[in-house]
């Protein structure tokens, strides 16, 4: 049996083992840990590459897009001296938050994503930044190139979900610090990860 290169006998770590995209950093790959359906938050599992669950939602606040993270990107200090206050990257690879006008119900799926825009976060003095983008090709969305051009009640959603995500019921709330900013800032940020990645784990 002959099969189609590039092959793998065994399943890549969706962290490591994928592209970051066809058109870094405009048309990025988006590895979907998270759908708007989901009450419970998960995670990759750093050395395994599964999903593993991080923590049941103690509260009803559901996730208003997709949401994932950019393969071979890392937090690490170029993405903090790009920050606004942050003393570090938080560790993680780059987060993504991907706009779709159908749903899509399943997570642990790679899709192609058009960068839009960043929301250049700070939580607890690390940097935690969510790339805004667009499913590429997508019937309503698809033609946008900026988030000024997204109506701003879907960007206010996003922006109010992780204002809350982490609220504790009868508790405080930590509130991240968040500032929006558009493509052209998203891109180096983007940039700045892939050289943060490449450094932390000698590139893909």
């Amino acid at each position: 049996m002959s099969f189609p290169k590039p092959f793998f006998r065994w399943r890549p770590h969706p962290w490591h083992g994928l592209s970051p995209g066809p058109d870094v950093p405009r048309v990025v790959h988006g590895f979907i840990e998270i759908t708007p359906a989901d009450p419970v938050k998960y995670e990759v599992d750093k050395e395994t590459g599964y999903l593993r669950v991080d923590r049941p939602q103690r509260t009803n606040s559901l996730p208003p897009c997709l949401y994932g993270f950019i393969p071979q990107t890392y937090c690490g200090d170029r993405i903090a001296k790009l920050s606004h206050g942050a003393a570090k990257g938080d560790g993680d690879p780059l987060d993504i938050c991907v706009l779709s006008e159908r749903p899509i119900l399943r997570s642990e799926v790679l899709l192609d994503a058009r960068v839009v825009g960043v929301f250049r976060m700070v939580d607890k003095g690390e940097a935690d930044d969510k790339i805004i983008a667009i499913l590429k090709n997508d019937a309503v969305w698809g033609d946008l190139r900026d988030v000024s051009e997204l109506p701003r009640v879907l960007v206010d959603r996003i922006q109010h979900y992780f204002q809350t995500y982490k609220l504790e019921p009868g508790g405080g709330n930590p509130v991240p610090a968040l500032v929006l900013e558009g493509a052209e800032a998203a891109f180096a940020v983007i940039q700045a990860a892939r050289l943060d990645y490449d450094e932390a784990f000698g590139g893909g």
